[in-house]
C-alpha cells in the first residue's frame, strides 16, 4: 500500500466539482457508493425518475457535458443516471429535466411540442424521454433524421402512449421544409386534405371537426441547430457550458464511500498502474454500465473502484496501415462513428469487420449505455453472451495488455477468454488497446444476434463468422476461416472443428452441408444448460451458418469461375432489416358539447409532465424523522418457518426497528375479497417473495441492507407450480368454481347435428404490468398517532384506508389515504398495493414516525404479481359452413397463493369466451388453481383477454380444418342485434358488422392477401401473414355494487371550479375528461376547472380505478353534482343576463346559495346471479375490430408488424385525442403480451431456475415493446355517427377494450407460419401458445434444420 505522501504527490484533490442545470456543486467526501439519480433526487431534482435501477428503461435519462479530450470540444450525451456514480460526472455540466424548460419561464420546443401532441399520457417515463430527445438536438451538427430520433428513443420504455405520439412529436425536429409548419402550408392542398409535416404529402393524422376546421398535427417549430456550448440557435433560455469546466485540468481524485469503498480518478496512465499494484483487485471502470448493475441488483462488494474514463492512452483512435487500434475506455458509441467514418473514407473490401461491428452494436443496449460502456469493459466482462467478443475473435483482433511494471504483451482475442466470466489477465494486468485489422480481398465478415426483442436486449445466441476466399485452380477456396458463437457455452466459443473442415474446401452446396454436419457435433448444448431453450439454439446455430452462406455466395455474385447462385426465393434470408419511419393516421369527428366536451384537449398534467414538475408518490418531501422500510421476503416457494434470527440486522447502519406478525396491533389476516392472506407470515410461507417481516432504518439503502441480513430456517415443503400440477393435484380455492350454461351441449354433440368436432387446449401466459412507476408509499401519523396519513401509488385509495384502519385496529375514519397522480398501474396496484401499505403501517403506528417504502424494481416484479395464465380445454362442434353449434369449454387460472380478484377474473374470462360469435349450444366451467406463486392479479382486461383469446383459437383451428380464411369463419358466426348470450343478456345497440366493414374495406384484406401470396411464392425464408380479429368487451364491474361513483363539486367566487371524485389519474386522462365534463356543464373554459387529488376524506367508499368504467361513472356523479348547483343557481340565473359564470357566482354567493355539491352515480340496469348462471352484468359493450399484416424470419423467429390497422366504436368521444391515445397505448401493450414479453418461473419447465423464483424481474431480462415495435404503419379510427345511449354525453369506455386487438398481430405470425410450414407440405394443425417469442415462431417452422433437433409434436416450455 502506498503512503499518502504519494498520494498527494500524484496530484490528489477531495474536492470535486460538477454544475447542475447551471449551478456549481462541490460534492463532498463519502459519496462514492451514490449514483447520480440518488444524488439529485436528494437535492431535489425529482425529475428524474427511478424506473428500474438497472439502465433498461430511461426514465432516469439526463444530459452530460463535457470537454473530450481528444477533440479538445464540447460533447453532450445522454445517459442514465441510475448506474452513473455520481462522482464519475465530476468536471461535467449534467442538465435534468427542471434545467431544459419549467413552467414558469418557459417550455422548450421539445417539452412544449411532446405536450401538444399528446405524448405523454402516465407521465413518468417522459422526463426521460424529454431528455433523450434534447441530447440528440444539443450533439447534432445538423437536424437529426428521422432514423437518428428513433434511434435515440431506443433505450427510453413507455407502458402508456404505444410510442407513436412521442415520435411523432419530435418528428417535428428532423423535418427540411419549414413551409410545411406554417398554416399556409395547406393553403396549395387539395380541398378536404391535410398536408402531413413529416412527409409533405396529404395525410389524415389531422381531424375534421363537425364546422369542417383544420386541426394539423405538428405546430410551427424552426429548425434546430448546433452549437458546442450552448444552445442559443434554437433557445434564448439554454444553460451555457460553465467556464470554469472549459479551462480546468481534471484532477487526480481520491475519494471514499459507504462501507469503506475507495474510489479514485487517475488522470495519466501510470498512476492507474500505480493503482492497480496497490490494490490489484480494484475494479475498473468507464461508465459502470455493468458494475452499476453487480453492485445494485447482484449484490457484489468492490472495495475499490478506478475511474479510468480520462487516461489519453485509453481513449485513442488510431487509424493505422494495418488496421485500427482502439483504446480500452473508447466509449461504444464513439467506436460506431469512428467505425461508420471509416468504413466511408477506405476501401470497401477492407472494412467488412468494420461493418459488421457496426450492425451489430446497433442492436447493442440503448443510446444512454453506449454513450458510457466501454470497449474494454465490454471485453473484460467476458459475458457469454457479449454481442462483440464474437466478433473480436472471429476478426483475428489483438489485444494489448499492460502489466503495473508497463511491460505490453499481446493476444489473440480468440485466446483471451478462459472460462466463465474469466480472462487471460494477471492480477496485475489490465487491457490496453485492442487492435482490429483491416480486411484482405475476399475476406468476408458477418454479424448474428438473435434475441427477444430486436433492440436493447440481451442475445439468446449471437455469432462472428470469417472466411477468407482465394481463387486456386479456377475455383474458390476458403483459406482461412473462424466461426464463433456466443450463447451457446460458458465463454464465446470458437467452432474449431468447423474451421478444420472449411479450410481447403471450395464454397459449395457439398461444404454447407458438411459444415452444418460438423456444427451439430462440434455446438453442444445440454438439455439442462442455463438459458433452456436448448431447442431453439441448437436450430440458432445452423441457421446463422446457412444465412452467412448465403450471404458470401451473394457477396461473391458476378466472380468469374464462382458457380454458385442463389435462388432467387432465398435472398429474403439475408436480407438486412431496415424498419422504415413510422407512418400512421388518427381519424376521428369531433362532436362538441358545451365548451369543452368532445374537444381533443391536451392532458391536464401534459406540461406539469414534460417539466418534471409532476409529483409522484416518490417525488414528496419526506418530513423530519422519516424512516425507510424494506421487506424480508421468503426465498422458498413451499416452507415452514423454523426460525428468525434477526440480531445481524439489529446491529446493521442506521437500523431503527424490525417488525413481524407478533407486532401487528390490529388484525394480521387480510385480503381484498377474501380474508387469505397474512399481512406477515407467521407459520408457514406459501410462495418465495411473501413478506415475513419489515425492516425500517435512516435510508433506503440501510433498510435493504438491514433486511437482508435476517436469517431464516427453513423447513421445506412440496410446491405447486403449474396449473397442470393444481390440477393434478386437485389444488383449487375454496368456492372458486363457476359455471354456466347455454341450449344442450351434450345433446348437440351426441344428436349429429354436427359435421365435425374438434378438441384441443390453449396455453395462455403471464404478463408483467411494468408500470413505469414502482409502488409506493409515504405513511405517517397524526395527533400523537391517534390518526393516520398515507400518500400512496394506487388505484384504490379506498383498500389502502381499509387495509391500514384493519391492520392496525383503528376505525376507517381515522385513516386518510390521498393519492395525486401514479405512474401507470393497468390493474396491478389496484389490491397488490395495499398489503405492502399494511405492513410499513405498522412500525409508522408504533414509531410513530413518517416511514416510506419504495419497491425495487425486481422486487416489485417479483412479489406483486402478474397477469394471469389460463389453459383452457376446449371442445367445438360445427357444420361443414363453418357455422358453430357448440362449445364446450374448461377455463383454469393460476391465482396464485391467495385469491385476490382471481375469482372475478376467472368469471369475466368465462363471459368473454365466445368473444363476438353467436354459439347455441355452450357449457363452460372455470377454476381457480392455488399455486406456490405470488398472488397474481388484475391486468387491463381483467380476464377478458385470455377467454377470447381462446376463442379465437378454436375459430381458427375450425378454418384449417375446413380450409378457409378464419375471417369467413368469423363472419358466419357473427352475433347482432337482439343475440341472446351464453348468460342471458340480450345484445342492443350493435355495431359489430358495420365496424368490420369498414374496416375490410379501408385495409383492402382481399387486396393484402394476394399481396402475401405473392410475396411469400417468391420468398422462401421470409413470410408474410394477415389477420382481422374483432372484439366485443362488456362495460362494468360484474360485482354489481361496485357501480357506484362519488364526487365533490365547489364552485368559488372567482368564477373557477374544484372537482374532487373518486378516480385516480393514471394516465388514463380521467381527470381531464372528468374536468371537461363540469366545464360543458358550466360552459366555462376547461382553465377554469381544476382536480387537485383524490383523497378518501373527500369521497369515502370509491371503488378501484378499474374495469374501464371511471369516465362513465365518475363523469356522471360530477356531472349530477354540477347539475345540483345549476338547479339552485337557476332563480339567479333567469333574473338577468350575467356578463361571466363569475359575476353569476358572486351574485349567488351574496344571495347565500350553496356553491358546494355531493354527486353521486350508480350504473342502472344490471346484475347477475351466478346462481342461474344468468342476467345482465353489462351496461353496454364497446366493440372493435383491427387488421395486422407481419413479416417474420423463418429461420430465426424473428418478425416485426408491417402493418395495424384499428376501429372502435366510443360513441360520440368526450375527448378523441385521449381515446386515441388508450387505442395505442393499449394496442401495443397487447402486443406484447401476445408476442414479445414472457414471464419464466422456476417450475418444471425451467429447472436451471431455482424452484419459485422469477427469472424476468427487470427489463434486463423482461422485454415489454420498445419504440421500434411499433407497427410500420399505424391507423387508429373511430367509429363515426354512433352516439351510445347508455353513457354519458354519448360516450363509451375505452382503457380495456383495445388491449385484446393486439391479437390480430398473434393471429397475423400464424398465418405467416402457416405459409412456412406448407412450404414442407405440412398443412396439419398445431398449436400456438402466448406469448408467440422467436422461439415459438421459429420452431413452429419447420425446415431441415429442425428436423434433426424436434419432433413434429415439439413444444417449446412455457410457465403458465
Amino acid at each position: 500500500m502506498g503512503s499518502l505522501k504519494e498520494e498527494i504527490e500524484m496530484g490528489q484533490s477531495n474536492e470535486a466539482i460538477i454544475y447542475i442545470n447551471g449551478v456549481r456543486k462541490v460534492l463532498p467526501d463519502g459519496l462514492a457508493h451514490l449514483t447520480l439519480l440518488e444524488y439529485l433526487r436528494d437535492i431535489g431534482l425529482t425529475g428524474t425518475k427511478l424506473g428500474c435501477g438497472e439502465g433498461g428503461c430511461g426514465a432516469c435519462t439526463v444530459m452530460v457535458s463535457y470537454v473530450d479530450q481528444n477533440s479538445k470540444r464540447c460533447v453532450h450525451h445522454a445517459i442514465n443516471a441510475c448506474l452513473a456514480p455520481v462522482y464519475s460526472v465530476e468536471g461535467m455540466h449534467v442538465i435534468t429535466v427542471e434545467g431544459v424548460g419549467n413552467r414558469k419561464s418557459g417550455l422548450h420546443p421539445v417539452q412544449e411540442q411532446l405536450a401538444r401532441s399528446h405524448g405523454s399520457q402516465c407521465g413518468f417515463c417522459t422526463p426521460g424521454f424529454i431528455m433523450s430527445m434534447y441530447a440528440l438536438l444539443r450533439s447534432s451538427h445538423e437536424p437529426p433524421t428521422e432514423e437518428q430520433i428513433e434511434e435515440s428513443l431506443a433505450g427510453n420504455l413507455c407502458r402508456c402512449t404505444g410510442y407513436r405520439p412521442i415520435v411523432d412529436a419530435f418528428r417535428v425536429f428532423a423535418k427540411t421544409n419549414d413551409s410545411l409548419y406554417t398554416t399556409e402550408s395547406s393553403e396549395g392542398s387539395i380541398e378536404g386534405e391535410i398536408i402531413c409535416p413529416s412527409t409533405g404529402k396529404p395525410c389524415s393524422c389531422g381531424v375534421k371537426s363537425s364546422n369542417t376546421s383544420r386541426i394539423l398535427c405538428s405546430q410551427e417549430y424552426k429548425p434546430i441547430s448546433y452549437s458546442d456550448t450552448n444552445g442559443t440557435a434554437y433557445n434564448e433560455k439554454e444553460f451555457i457550458f460553465p467556464p470554469e469546466l472549459l479551462s480546468r485540468k481534471l484532477p487526480y481524485l481520491s475519494l471514499s464511500g459507504f462501507q469503506g469503498l475507495k474510489w479514485y480518478r487517475p488522470t495519466k496512465l501510470q498512476q492507474v498502474l500505480d493503482l492497480k499494484a496497490r490494490h490489484p483487485n480494484t475494479k475498473f471502470i468507464v461508465g459502470s454500465s455493468e458494475v452499476g448493475i453487480e453492485m445494485r441488483l447482484k449484490r457484489i462488494q468492490y472495495p475499490v473502484l478506478v475511474s479510468i474514463a480520462h487516461i489519453p492512452e485509453l481513449n485513442q483512435l488510431c487509424i493505422k496501415d494495418e488496421g485500427l487500434e482502439i483504446g480500452a475506455a473508447v466509449k461504444l458509441s464513439e467506436l460506431m462513428k469512428v467505425l461508420k467514418q471509416v468504413s466511408k473514407d477506405r476501401p470497401t473490401n477492407e472494412t467488412s469487420s468494420c461493418r459488421a461491428i457496426i450492425e451489430q452494436l446497433k442492436w447493442f443496449a440503448g443510446t444512454q449505455i453506449r454513450n458510457v460502456a466501454s470497449v474494454g469493459g465490454n471485453i473484460c466482462t467476458a459475458s457469454p453472451i457479449s454481442d462483440l467478443n464474437p466478433l473480436w475473435m472471429s476478426t483475428r483482433a489483438r489485444f494489448q495488455i499492460i502489466d503495473t511494471m508497463g511491460n505490453v504483451r499481446e493476444t489473440l482475442a480468440e485466446k483471451f477468454f478462459k472460462g466463465y466470466r474469466k480472462v487471460d489477465l494477471a492480477a496485475n494486468e489490465m487491457l490496453l488497446s485492442v487492435f482490429l485489422p483491416w480486411n484482405q480481398p475476399f475476406e468476408f465478415v458477418k454479424e448474428f444476434k438473435q434475441a427477444h426483442r430486436r433492440d436493447d436486449d440481451i442475445a439468446i445466441v449471437n455469432a462472428g463468422m470469417r472466411v477468407q476466399l482465394k481463387k486456386r485452380n479456377e475455383q474458390w477456396i476458403v483459406s482461412d476461416a473462424s466461426i464463433v458463437y456466443g450463447g451457446v457455452a460458458p465463454v464465446s466459443l470458437p467452432s474449431v472443428k468447423t474451421k478444420d473442415f472449411l479450410i481447403d474446401k471450395i464454397w459449395n452446396k457439398e461444404l454447407l452441408q458438411g459444415a452444418l454436419d460438423v456444427l451439430k457435433k462440434d455446438i453442444l448444448l445440454k438439455d439442462d444448460s442455463p438459458g433452456g431453450m436448448i431447442e431453439f439454439r441448437k436450430s440458432l446455430i445452423l441457421s446463422f451458418f446457412f444465412k452467412y452462406f448465403l450471404w458470401v455466395c451473394q457477396q461473391m455474385d458476378g466472380q468469374v469461375s464462382f458457380p454458385e447462385k442463389i435462388p432467387a426465393s432465398h435472398l429474403s434470408a439475408i436480407q438486412e432489416f431496415q424498419r422504415p419511419s413510422l407512418m400512421g393516421s388518427q381519424e376521428y369527428e369531433i362532436m362538441k358539447h358545451g365548451s369543452s366536451v368532445g374537444a381533443p384537449e391536451v392532458h391536464l398534467s401534459a406540461t406539469l409532465q414534460v417539466t418534471g414538475e409532476a409529483e409522484y408518490t416518490d417525488d414528496v418531501q419526506l418530513p423530519l424523522n422519516s424512516l425507510h422500510a424494506a421487506l424480508v421476503l421468503s426465498k422458498k416457494p413451499h416452507a415452514r418457518i423454523v426460525t428468525i434470527d434477526d440480531s445481524e440486522a439489529k446491529s446493521s447502519p442506521g437500523f431503527a426497528g424490525i417488525f413481524f406478525a407478533k407486532d401487528v396491533p390490529g388484525n394480521n389476516i387480510t385480503g381484498p375479497v377474501v380474508a387469505d392472506e397474512e399481512t406477515f407470515a407467521t407459520e408457514y410461507v406459501t410462495c418465495v417473495g411473501q413478506v415475513i417481516g419489515v425492516v425500517v432504518a435512516d435510508t433506503h439503502e440501510n433498510a435493504k441492507i438491514a433486511a437482508r441480513k435476517v436469517h431464516v430456517d427453513y423447513e421445506e415443503l412440496p410446491a405447486i407450480l403449474s396449473i397442470e400440477e393444481a390440477v393434478q393435484a386437485n389444488s383449487f380455492h375454496p368456492s372458486s368454481e363457476r359455471s354456466m350454461e347455454k341450449g344442450n351441449v351434450e345433446l348437440c354433440f351426441q344428436s349429429g347435428q354436427c359435421d365435425k368436432i374438434i378438441e384441443g387446449e390453449v396455453r395462455v401466459g403471464g404478463q408483467e404490468h411494468f408500470y413505469l412507476e414502482p409502488h409506493t408509499t409515504l405513511i405517517w401519523t397524526l395527533d400523537g398517532g391517534n390518526e393516520v396519513q398515507m400518500i400512496s401509488s394506487t388505484q384504490a385509495p379506498q383498500k389502502h384506508q381499509k387495509y391500514v384502519s384493519h391492520v392496525l385496529g383503528l376505525p376507517m375514519s381515522k385513516v386518510v389515504c390521498k393519492t395525486k397522480r401514479i405512474g401507470g398501474g393497468f390493474g396491478g396496484k389496484e389490491t397488490r398495493s395495499a398489503f405492502l401499505a399494511g405492513a410499513v403501517a405498522v412500525p409508522a403506528y408504533l414509531l410513530n414516525r413518517p416511514i416510506k417504502i419504495t419497491l425495487d424494481r425486481d422486487i416489485d416484479m417479483m412479489i406483486t404479481g402478474q397477469r394471469h395464465s389460463f389453459l383452457g380445454k376446449y371442445k367445438v362442434g360445427f357444420k361443414e359452413d363453418g357455422k358453430v353449434l357448440a362449445l364446450d369449454l374448461e377455463l383454469y387460472n393460476n391465482a396464485g397463493n391467495s385469491l385476490d380478484l382471481s375469482l372475478s377474473i376467472m368469471e369475466r374470462a368465462m363471459f368473454h369466451s365466445d368473444n363476438v360469435y353467436d354459439i347455441p349450444n355452450v357449457r363452460i366451467n372455470g377454476k381457480v388453481c392455488f399455486t406456490n406463486f405470488p398472488s397474481n392479479t388484475a391486468f387491463r382486461g381483467f380476464g377478458g383477454p385470455q377467454g377470447m383469446l381462446i376463442a379465437e383459437n378454436w375459430i381458427h383451428r375450425i378454418a384449417v380444418e375446413l380450409k378457409t380464411s378464419p375471417e369467413e369463419i368469423r363472419e358466419i358466426n357473427f352475433q347482432g342485434e337482439g343475440s341472446v348470450l351464453h348468460y342471458g343478456q340480450k345484445i342492443e345497440h350493435c355495431t359489430l358488422n358495420r365496424l368490420w366493414e369498414e374496416l375490410k374495406s379501408s385495409s383492402e384484406l382481399k387486396k393484402a392477401r394476394k399481396e402475401i401470396e405473392t410475396f411469400n411464392l417468391h420468398n422462401r425464408y421470409k413470410k408474410r401473414g394477415i389477420a382481422m380479429v374483432p372484439t366485443k368487451f362488456g362495460i362494468s364491474f360484474t360485482t354489481k355494487f361496485m357501480n357506484q361513483a362519488g364526487a365533490l363539486v365547489q364552485v368559488y367566487t372567482d368564477g373557477t371550479v374544484l372537482v374532487t371524485h373518486g378516480g385516480v389519474e393514471m394516465g388514463q386522462g380521467l381527470h381531464t375528461k372528468v374536468a371537461q365534463i363540469a366545464a360543458s356543464a358550466f360552459d366555462i373554459p376547461l382553465s377554469s376547472v381544476f382536480i387537485s387529488e383524490t383523497s378518501t376524506d373527500k369521497v369515502p367508499n370509491s371503488s378501484p380505478t378499474a374495469a374501464s368504467a371511471s369516465s362513465d361513472m365518475y363523469g356522471a356523479a360530477v356531472l349530477d353534482a354540477c347539475e345540483q348547483i345549476k338547479t339552485r343557481m337557476e332563480p339567479i340565473s333567469s333574473k338577468k343576463n350575467f356578463s361571466s359564470f363569475k359575476e353569476l357566482v358572486t351574485a349567488c354567493y351574496f344571495e347565500r346559495i350553496d356553491l358546494s355539491a355531493h354527486g353521486f352515480f350508480i350504473t342502472p340496469d344490471i346484475g347477475f346471479d351466478w346462481k342461474t348462471g344468468k342476467g345482465v352484468p353489462f351496461r353496454y359493450f364497446t366493440y372493435g375490430a383491427s387488421f395486422a399484416e407481419v413479416e417474420i424470419d423463418t429461420l430465426t423467429g424473428d418478425f416485426h408488424t408491417r402493418r395495424a390497422d384499428v376501429i372502435l366504436d366510443l360513441g360520440f368521444s368526450i375527448n378523441p385525442a385521449i381515446d386515441i391515445g388508450q387505442i395505442e397505448g393499449g394496442f401495443i401493450q397487447g402486443l406484447g403480451w401476445v408476442a414479445l414479453e414472457e414471464l419464466k418461473w422456476g417450475d418444471k419447465a425451467h429447472r436451471w431456475i431455482p424452484a419459485g423464483c422469477l427469472l424476468t424481474c427487470g427489463p434486463g431480462n423482461y422485454k415489454i415493446p420498445s419504440v421500434n415495435n411499433i407497427p410500420f404503419k399505424f391507423n387508429v379510427s373511430l367509429l363515426k355517427d354512433a352516439p351510445n345511449v347508455k353513457a354519458i354525453h354519448s360516450s363509451k369506455a375505452v382503457g380495456e377494450p383495445p388491449f385484446f386487438l393486439a391479437s390480430s398481430v398473434f393471429f397475423a405470425i400464424k398465418d405467416a407460419i402457416i405459409s412456412a410450414r406448407s412450404e414442407l407440405g405440412r398443412s396439419d394443425w398445431f398449436p400456438l401458445d402466448t406469448p408467440a417469442t422467436p422461439e415459438r415462431i421459429r420452431m413452429a417452422c419447420l425446415d431441415e434444420f429442425t428436423d434433426t433437433i424436434i419432433g413434429p409434436d415439439f413444444h417449446p416450455k412455457i410457465s403458465i
